[in-house]
């Protein structure tokens, strides 16, 4: 019998199952394809995650920008990540089973876990890392991208080795996103920021095989399809321990999850550990307490709020909300994007960017809570 036997292989599922190995308990993770490489390309703040080693890091570029209706220098460090450098930090200490979970029975003492081939593991505490399932009735961000060599991306950024986190330029409907990948190729992904449900990906391939027509280039090496729920709500405490997306853990405003998940699976599994001798419940609660103390609820509400706002925004003033919002102080912008335990910087930043706006786009900010708690 397993202490803890964790579903979903990748990079939460394995962040988790590390550390709560390195904390004495025997850890399985059920992973469908073991052998299978992370195909998705992560990116995120230095800040966010301070302890990701230099070996999972692809690239680090010399800036960043963003495009509203004017372009915006980010004065903050960003990183994409190198995946089999990421899987090779997160690995260790714990048992692999492939494998995809069918059905779970939470007992007095423990939880069977059924696999679709039929075997059953036992386990103290079932852990859900297998990530958000779409539906019809939640946000999604979505993209389609395309690789590139870095000397056909110049025809669209005009700096080498520069990330560019969104440029709504020539269009209101959605964003260019571009990103070195550190060996000598650049992503280029046509973005959907929000919808519900998430625009498909076949209309934003076209998009993007129109944007490159124009700009002289053709699609010719790897493809990249994205598909993020965006608001997830804060999970019921209960005997699975949700945990990555499927925790909720996915910004609802930006999409950005990795550095969150890997960031709170150690204290996560201290949590299990301390609690480990009162029983599976108690380190099932344990956990979600972990994961959602009352000031990270009460950010992931601000940010579901600020989600609708931007989804109730004609789409032609949404590249002008994000010209204001990169204007604000670089630690409000962080607060907004990395805080997520930080209640009064999120208010903050919210009643700032309130007050830069013009009243075009301040109409349909009116009702964020971040306002209210603010005056």
């Amino acid at each position: 019998m397993a202490d803890v036997v964790i579903a979903g292989g990748g990079p939460a599922g394995r962040a988790l199952a590390r550390a709560c190995a390195r904390r004495g308990l025997a850890t399985v993770l059920i992973d469908p394809a073991p052998g299978r490489r992370w195909r998705a390309t992560y990116g995120l703040w230095a800040d966010e995650l301070p302890s990701l080693p230099e070996s999972a890091v692809a690239c680090a570029p010399s800036s960043a920008l963003a495009f509203g209706t004017a372009p915006h220098v980010l004065d903050r460090q960003y990183l994409v990540v190198d995946n089999a450098g990421l899987r090779t930090w997160l690995d260790g200490g714990h048992d692999v089973v492939a494998g995809t979970v069918s059905a779970v029975d939470h007992g007095g003492q423990g939880t069977s876990v059924r696999l679709e081939d039929g075997r059953v593991l036992a386990a103290g505490l079932y852990v859900d890392a297998s990530g958000a399932r779409p539906r019809g009735d939640r946000y999604e961000q979505t993209a389609f991208g395309a690789v590139l060599p870095a000397e056909d991306a110049l025809r669209l950024v005009d700096e080498p080795d520069t990330a560019v986190f969104m440029d709504w330029r020539g269009t209101e409907s959605g964003f260019l996103y571009v990103l070195p990948l550190g060996d000598g190729t650049v992503l280029v992904e046509e973005t959907s920021l929000a919808r519900k449900p998430g625009l498909p990906l076949e209309l934003l391939a076209a998009r993007l095989r129109a944007r490159l027509k124009a700009a002289g280039l053709a699609s010719r090496g790897r493809e990249e399809r994205v598909r993020i729920v965006l608001d997830v709500p804060v999970p019921r405490r209960g005997r699975t321990v949700p945990f990555g997306a499927a925790a909720g853990l996915v910004h609802p405003a930006t999409g950005y999850s990795l550095a969150t998940s890997v960031r709170l699976a150690e204290p996560v599994a201290d949590s299990i550990a301390l609690a480990w001798d009162r029983g599976p419940a108690a380190a099932a609660s344990a956990a979600h307490g972990a994961l959602w103390p009352s000031s990270a609820r009460t950010v992931h509400g601000l940010r579901r709020h600020g989600l609708r706002a931007l989804c109730g925004m004609p789409p032609e003033l949404v590249p002008v909300f994000f010209d204001h919002f990169f204007t604000l102080p670089v630690p409000l912008q962080r607060a907004f994007t990395s805080g997520r335990e930080d209640v009064s910087g999120t208010t903050e930043a919210m009643s700032a960017l309130f007050r830069l706006a013009p009243w075009k786009v301040r109409k349909h900010l009116i009702g964020w809570p971040g306002l209210r708690r603010s005056r």
